[in-house]
C-alpha cells in the first residue's frame, strides 16, 4: 500500500498541520478583538471573519481525523468527503449571506471568496473520495486542500487586521 492510501504514513503531515492552523485560529481571534468595532461597522466583515475562522478550523479537524489510532481508512475516508461537503456548503452559505463590499467587483469577490473554498473543500472531497477508492492521489489532495486554506485564510486575516485600517 502506498503513502496516498495508509493514514499512518500521514501522522507527522497532521500533526503540522494541527499545531499551524491552532495557531492561526488564535490569529484570527487576535485581529477580530482588535478591529471589532470596524468589523461590525461594514455588513460583510462580520462574514468574511466567520469565513476565515472556518477555513483554518477545517485543516485543523481534518489534521485531527488523521491521527485518530486505529481508526480504519473507509471511516476516514467518509470523515474526509463528510467534512468537504458540509463544511464547504456552510462556507459558500456564509458567503453568499455576508454579501460584497462597494469595493469588491464580482470578479473580485469571486476570486477572493468563493474560489477559496471551492478550491480548499473540492481537494479534500477529493481526497477523501481517492482515498476510499484507493485510486487518483488519496490523502496527496489534503496538501492543496490544507495550503489553500492557509494561503486564503491569511490573506483574510491580513484584511481583518492590517487592511480594514487603511
Amino acid at each position: 500500500m502506498t503513502a496516498a492510501y495508509a493514514a499512518d504514513h500521514w501522522t507527522d503531515f497532521a500533526v503540522a498541520t494541527v499545531s499551524a492552523t491552532a495557531t492561526l485560529v488564535g490569529l484570527v481571534f487576535v485581529a477580530v478583538s482588535i478591529n471589532l468595532r470596524e468589523i461590525l461597522r461594514s455588513p460583510n466583515l462580520p462574514g468574511r471573519a466567520a469565513l476565515t475562522l472556518v477555513m483554518f478550523v477545517t485543516p485543523l479537524l481534518v489534521g485531527i481525523l488523521v491521527v485518530v489510532p486505529g481508526q480504519p481508512g473507509t471511516a476516514l475516508a467518509w470523515e474526509l468527503l463528510a467534512a468537504g461537503i458540509l463544511v464547504g456548503a456552510f462556507q459558500l452559505l456564509i458567503n453568499s449571506r455576508s454579501g460584497r463590499s462597494a469595493e469588491e467587483t464580482p470578479m473580485s469577490w469571486t476570486l477572493a471568496r468563493v474560489l477559496p473554498i471551492i478550491v480548499t473543500y473540492a481537494c479534500l472531497i477529493v481526497a477523501g473520495a481517492t482515498f476510499l477508492a484507493h485510486g487518483g492521489g488519496g490523502l496527496y489532495w489534503l496538501v492543496p486542500s490544507v495550503l489553500a486554506a492557509i494561503a486564503f485564510g491569511l490573506i483574510n486575516a491580513w484584511v481583518l487586521l492590517v487592511e480594514i485600517l487603511r
